[in-house]
């Protein structure tokens, strides 16, 4: 297979293809323009560690931020103002895919502050805030999906935000997420807004699941543990993907799906591959159902593209196999609760730490400027 081929039939087997990184020197050297070209990328998210990297960067920046420190702008507006401009431009080059998509692709997700991780109202009104600033109808805000962000999940999207929660990592949250999700449409509805507008994805983190878990297994050891490795984050995925299967054939979202609403994606994210000693597309491949987004980094699309075997569908089917591996670790003595807890609460604060680290670099570079 030619490398379109292979992510051609990604695609068509109902996966976006969207870019897990953003910045301005990919939307500035054409690369962005190139992959949305020949490489079927059809969306794009952003983070604070991916800003945190971008912006650490002379060049791309500096004009923007002297003509910042000239005109006396506070540090945190500057913030907004740098990180919402690449999203603005990011928007307007996925404008034709969502034209085109009908607005289901196309997308380009910006992230609020992470220090409102735990802050409901403070992270509702960042996520409109953050959508008024872009001002652009292919945006949605990312929004951690913590016990305090349910109730943000809910209310930005009965304002008609388009939402990606991003920070899944147990079925349990997940459970929650896709009730925000349907109340919220609920009280859009009530509130007389077009659900046809509101467009959202759940964002269930992978890879990070094996790098925990195999951790745990290396210290118990043995046979028993081995075969275990590199299992739990594809079957803890598989049945996020059942878990959205049974909702979306609820009597329930048959209701709001009839006044126009739209199924809130499953999003595959932290898709690269953390251990060399697996395939560098494993967690694609293994992933691939109608109705999902697969946001990778540009060398894990790479990979698909020279590589990657791309099956119908690699999750039909693999509900009870699935469930399986997640009761032989719990009888291994791997605590499936306490590794997403712990998923969580250290996902917020690599996303706090990446904040600091940007805000601080920025904070120099503005007192440099004036």
């Amino acid at each position: 297979m030619e490398s379109g081929d292979r992510l051609a039939r990604l695609s068509d087997q109902g996966v976006s293809v969207w870019l897990d990184d953003m910045s301005r020197h990919r939307l500035s050297t054409g690369n962005l323009a190139d992959l949305i070209a020949h490489k079927h990328v059809v969306g794009a998210t952003s983070n604070p560690t991916i800003f945190a990297k971008a912006m650490s960067a002379e060049g791309p920046y500096d004009a923007q931020i002297r003509d910042l420190a000239r005109r006396g702008i506070g540090l945190d507006e500057a913030v907004r103002l740098l990180t919402t401009y690449d999203i603005r431009w990011a928007c307007d080059a996925f404008r034709p895919a969502y034209d085109a998509s009908g607005g289901v692709d196309g997308r380009v997700s910006i992230e609020v502050a992470p220090g409102l991780a735990h802050d409901e109202e403070g992270s509702t009104a960042e996520a409109i805030g953050l959508a008024w600033l872009v001002d652009r109808p292919n945006v949605m805000i990312k929004i951690p999906a913590t016990a305090e962000g349910i109730g943000a999940i809910r209310a930005a999207t009965a304002a008609g935000i388009n939402v990606n929660i991003t920070l899944i990592f147990s079925l349990s949250r997940y459970d929650e997420v896709i009730e925000a999700y349907l109340s919220g449409l609920e009280q859009a509805d009530a509130a007389g807004l077009d659900l046809a507008s509101i467009y959202s994805v759940a964002s269930f983190f992978v890879s990070r699941v094996d790098t925990a878990v195999d951790a745990r297994l290396a210290k118990i050891g043995g046979p028993e543990a081995d075969a275990l490795r590199g299992q739990a984050a594809i079957a803890n995925a598989r049945l996020a993907y059942q878990r959205y299967e049974e909702v979306v054939a609820s009597p329930r979202w048959q209701a709001l799906e009839a006044k126009g609403a739209h199924r809130q994606r499953p999003l595959w994210a932290s898709t690269g591959v953390k251990d060399p000693a697996y395939d560098d597309t494993r967690y694609v491949v293994e992933l691939i159902a109608p109705d999902t987004v697969n946001t990778m980094p540009e060398p894990t699309i790479d990979a698909v593209a020279d590589h990657g075997e791309i099956s119908a569908n690699s999750i039909a089917g693999t509900g009870e196999q699935s469930r399986a591996t997640l009761d032989a670790l719990e009888a291994i003595g791997v605590s499936y609760q306490e590794v997403v807890d712990a998923l969580e609460t250290e996902g917020v604060q690599k996303f706090d730490d990446a904040w600091a680290q940007l805000t601080e670099s920025i904070r120099a570079r503005l007192d440099a400027a004036r």
